[in-house]
């Protein structure tokens, strides 16, 4: 069977995200995808804390805890930025930046599977699987089998999670959410 125009995007995505990689080196890739998560989590963690100190200046709840995650993920992806480029100087002075760009190539292709599985797995929800583009793509049935994997054990562990209070909302995010 022959690839179509869905499976060529798929390569596609995989080989720009390599590529991409190739160019910046594992080390500014790995920071820079762990600076998005650790600004993810300081935005989680301390977004209900910073909302409250926001009460005298913005009325609408939704609106300080909106602004305060916002204003807490921005900084921090700011100063992940500057250490990126710190880090990254150093790796460039030590000579190491060809060992550094071949796993950084690994990485991204990595993280090009990843962004596949992820859009397969959000597509699947949506009607498409009587659609003939997504019958005839021979790619699609392997990352929908990874993407339904994935999908059960994110959802167990976050289940877990939220079960034993690891993941409970921000301090002064509880109040926002729906009740049982």
């Amino acid at each position: 069977m022959a690839f179509t125009w869905v499976d060529w995007t798929m390569i596609g995505i995989i080989v720009i995200s390599s590529l991409i990689s190739l160019s910046r080196g594992f080390v500014k890739e790995a920071l820079s995808l762990l600076t998005w998560i650790v600004a993810g989590a300081v935005a989680w963690m301390f977004g209900g804390a910073l909302a409250e100190r926001l009460a005298p200046y913005i009325q609408l709840p939704s609106g300080r805890v909106i602004a305060a995650c916002a204003l807490l993920f921005v900084v921090t992806l700011l100063l992940g930025a500057l250490v990126n480029f710190l880090i990254g100087e150093l790796v460039r002075v030590t000579g190491m930046s060809g060992t550094d760009r071949v796993l950084g190539m690994a990485f991204g292709g990595a993280r090009g599977v990843l962004l596949v599985v992820l859009l397969v797995g959000l597509l699947s929800l949506a009607p498409v699987q009587q659609d003939p583009w997504w019958q005839q793509s021979v790619l699609l049935p392997h990352f929908l089998l990874v993407a339904d994997w994935s999908k059960n054990i994110v959802l167990n562990l976050a289940g877990h999670w939220f079960a034993s209070g690891q993941l409970a909302p921000p301090v002064g995010m509880g109040s926002m959410l729906p009740s049982q």
